[in-house]
């Protein structure tokens, strides 16, 4: 594999020849890559997965978190134990590409490696590491967690995704049409690209793309514009050059916001989501259009394909019995970690997600008489 001037490793449908780096900060490809957290890595490992089934002209940029997010194990009183395991891959080839990015008005070396597409049936993906003998210690900490606690590591992170992967796509000579940030982490992206089409923002807008996933104006990062400044964020520029660009006027970075100003286009996740974001940003000035594209996955890979043939084929219990055997598989995990047993007969409420305030888990609440029905229903039992 020719790495210096990469080319999609395999024919690419005309259809979809216009070349793309999508960008994200974790990618749920395949269970095997501990390199997410969320929704945010399962849309993107989806999106890869399509993008490889309809031959698309499209690469991953991301990072190879050394210790993934977390890894969950169970105390003596079977309370949540939070550890970090190195992960070691294989199924990773080394690219032999290194290159230097300022971080902290410091060189950081970072190494790239290569999900090839036919492992996992996806796109090409390349990831970042800084963990490598060539940086100390501190610099290479930056690959080390997903999402870090410490602000000025995060804020190392991102301009690893944006502006290295910018730099990474310039190293194989891929140079995109596109550049999709999957949420704002990458958005360091814009200013390199701002500084290398000589400070036209027009050159930018045209090419990147955005899409926002969170309903709530507080659930999206924000960071001091002089922190930023000092770990360079920016590229080089100015503050006041960054607030001109971006609009900004206090003294609080805001990812998403100079996204929307960067992009020609964003979308929101949902038709829903769509309405909430065009209402949330429409207080802002020069801010790109924001349509709605449903988020989804890889029918493919996740779909249970005996429960859709009972669905095609109208079979009624047929359908019932694969979701029970289903309800009772999902029940036999969790009895098997925690001693707590589930019956499938009953209609069971699980917070599958991260426990955030961001995710509003109390709407469940919001209407209480509602809320007090439905878990005394002696009918339908909760």
């Amino acid at each position: 594999m020719n790495f210096s001037s990469y080319q999609i490793p395999y024919p690419v449908d005309e259809r979809y020849s216009k070349r793309v780096a999508y960008f994200s900060m974790e990618f749920a490809v395949h269970q095997p890559l501990k390199i997410y957290s969320g929704g945010l890595g399962f849309l993107s490992g989806s999106h890869l997965r399509s993008a490889y089934e309809l031959r698309q002209n499209l690469v991953g940029i991301g990072i190879l978190w050394k210790y993934g997010y977390y890894d969950q194990a169970r105390n003596q009183d079977q309370s949540l134990q939070v550890t970090w395991m190195e992960k070691i891959y294989s199924f990773l080839e080394d690219t032999g590409i290194k290159f230097s990015l300022t971080i902290h008005e410091h060189p950081v070396w970072v190494k790239v490696m290569y999900l090839p597409p036919t492992t996992f049936n996806s796109a090409p993906l390349f990831l970042m590491t800084t963990d490598i003998p060539e940086n100390d210690y501190i610099s290479q900490t930056i690959t080390h967690r997903l999402y870090d606690a410490n602000v000025s590591t995060k804020v190392a992170q991102f301009i690893l995704l944006g502006a290295g992967g910018a730099r990474l796509l310039e190293e194989i000579g891929f140079n995109p049409e596109v550049y999709h940030l999957n949420e704002a982490h990458g958005v360091s992206a814009a200013f390199y690209l701002y500084q290398k089409f000589g400070k036209n923002r027009e050159e930018v807008r045209k090419r990147l793309v955005f899409t926002t996933h969170t309903p709530e104006e507080a659930g999206n990062e924000k960071h001091d514009i002089y922190l930023c400044a000092k770990m360079s964020y920016f590229s080089g520029l100015s503050i006041d050059e960054v607030k001109e660009l971006t609009g900004i006027t206090d003294d609080q970075f805001n990812h998403s916001l100079a996204a929307l100003r960067f992009a020609r286009i964003a979308n929101g996740v949902s038709k829903l989501h769509g309405v909430v974001s065009r209402e949330m940003w429409s207080k802002y000035e020069d801010i790109c259009p924001i349509l709605s594209i449903t988020n989804a996955q890889n029918w493919r890979y996740w779909s249970d394909k005996a429960l859709y043939q009972a669905r095609e084929s109208g079979d009624d219990d047929r359908f019932d019995d694969r979701k029970k055997w289903m309800k009772k598989r999902a029940f036999e995990i969790v009895a098997d970690q925690t001693g707590k047993w589930f019956d499938p007969n009953v209609f069971t409420i699980v917070w599958a997600r991260r426990f955030a305030g961001y995710k509003r888990a109390g709407l469940i609440t919001s209407d209480k008489e509602r809320f007090e029905a439905l878990l005394n229903n002696k009918k339908y039992p909760v």
